[in-house]
């Protein structure tokens, strides 16, 4: 599985659920998560990486600023990961 496939999965999989998806192609803000999404109300910031893989000391910067912010914000290694956290 490529990065591009599970960014696909967990749209489908958030899309369907009623979620508002928009996945980050270039931001003007380095370290954005590849996915931001409106989930029942609140805001989520995704970032998809393969298993052995981790978020950049940027993506990581970015995400705790989300949740400082009051944000939901993670790394999803499988789409198993976005439903547990969702």
């Amino acid at each position: 599985m490529t990065e591009q496939k599970l960014q696909s999965d967990v749209i489908r999989y958030l899309e369907s659920n009623g979620c508002y998806v928009v996945k980050v192609v270039r931001a003007t803000k380095d370290g954005i998560n590849d996915l931001l999404v409106c989930w029942e109300g609140q805001f989520v910031s995704i970032e998809c990486k393969l298993p052995g893989r981790e978020a950049t000391a940027l993506q990581a910067l970015n995400q705790r600023r989300v949740i400082e912010a009051g944000g939901i914000a993670f790394t999803a290694f499988s789409l198993e990961d976005v439903k547990k956290r969702l």
